[in-house]
């Protein structure tokens, strides 16, 4: 039996993740929290019965009372609710699929609990990897990725024991602007970036698939994740997203996971590592494919992927800076008030803005994060 605690529940992964349950019945869903989504919350209360549930505000509480007053479930609330939820007793694996780097805290208490991380937030570890990968050694946890190139890449390393890596190639499916240049992405409105070719995900990461940030942040979490320098990490667009990533070892050998375009098959095994389970997917048929094609990512026109590398080279707390711009800026497009391009553009102008810190604790990744929100307010 799988025990789990599922940290953003209503998203696109955390109702991918039910999904699963849905179809295996030796995974019981002991805690779910969610944002400010509360019918939907209510519906997987009564589905999954689970013994708790977060919501984010006293007031959202109060109404998910109402709706499942007949339930007996615990609810709580705000930080020290997620929290809880991470670190609630029975469960024995968490899957962090909250957005932004307030997954951060969560994370860290649950690896202290000895809890699995099924870790879908990626800022976690663009922020915080090395508090994170330290500590969930420390307590001998498991870090299982979730994303599908990180779990490509995980699964190409099993067996290969002590093999050294060479390099990890990222695929990218270039987003829905790939080929075009700066000019041609000068109108580009919410609803254009939404539109991602080959994925469906939530409205958050499809804009960083758009302005190709989300491979930068998936660089930045691969260094942490399997332990290799930034120099060794290439991103590859590839735009059927078919090979999913790649390994290539010392040798000049290469390892590819490929699948069709479902997260759910990375979910699933990082759920029940090591174990394969049936999944109700559509499987590849390479007589259907009818090519494959690579190309070199376009670092002049994505600039949000080509600082992504800066940032990460120099560490510290650049990271952190380029993850919270990130976030606002995308909130701010998405809510209309700045342009596309913007985002890129006010990224580079917080990095240069702020001062350079080499080892950020907790509080200084939180603190900064308010820092560049301040300062952003000020200036879009």
């Amino acid at each position: 039996m799988r025990n789990i605690s599922i940290l953003g529940s209503t998203g696109s992964i955390g109702t991918q993740t039910l999904d699963i349950a849905r179809q295996n019945k030796d995974i019981k869903v002991k805690a779910l929290a969610a944002g400010n989504n509360v019918k939907e919350l209510a519906k997987q209360i009564r589905e999954f019965e689970p013994e708790l549930a977060c919501i984010s505000t006293d007031e959202l509480a109060k109404e998910l009372k109402i709706l499942i007053g007949d339930m007996n479930v615990k609810i709580v609330t705000g930080m020290e609710g997620l929290i809880e939820a991470a670190t609630y007793a029975s469960s024995d694996i968490v899957v962090t699929a909250i957005v932004g780097m307030i997954g951060i805290i969560p994370t860290i208490e649950a690896i202290k609990c000895k809890k699995d991380i099924a870790l879908a937030n990626k800022e976690t570890l663009v922020t915080a990897g090395h508090i994170i990968m330290p500590l969930a050694k420390e307590y001998g946890v498991n870090i299982l990725p979730v994303d599908s190139e990180h779990s490509a890449i995980f699964q190409c390393l099993n067996g290969e024991g002590g093999n050294r890596i060479s390099k990890l190639l990222l695929t990218a499916s270039g987003g829905p602007f790939r080929g075009r240049t700066i000019e041609q992405m000068q109108n580009i409105t919410v609803e254009d970036a939404l539109k991602h070719p080959n994925w469906a995900m939530g409205q958050k990461i499809t804009i960083d698939s758009a302005t190709m940030v989300n491979k930068g942040l998936e660089v930045m979490e691969a260094k942490w994740l399997f332990d290799v320098d930034i120099d060794r990490i290439e991103v590859v667009v590839h735009p059927q997203s078919i090979i999913h990533s790649m390994v290539e070892f010392d040798d000049g050998g290469i390892m590819a996971q490929l699948g069709s375009p479902d997260m759910r098959l990375p979910i699933q095994y990082a759920l029940y590592y090591p174990e394969r389970r049936i999944l109700n997917s559509k499987r590849l048929n390479f007589a259907d494919i009818a090519k494959l094609t690579f190309e070199a990512p376009d670092f002049e026109n994505f600039r949000g992927l080509k600082l992504a590398f800066e940032v990460a080279s120099k560490g510290g707390n650049m990271p952190v800076i380029y993850n919270a711009a990130n976030e606002y800026l995308v909130s701010r497009f998405l809510n209309r008030k700045i342009e596309f391009l913007d985002i890129p553009k006010y990224i580079n102008e917080s990095i240069e803005h702020f001062q350079y810190v080499e080892n950020p604790t907790v509080k200084e990744i939180i603190d900064m994060e308010t820092a560049v929100y301040e300062y952003l307010g000020s200036r879009c």
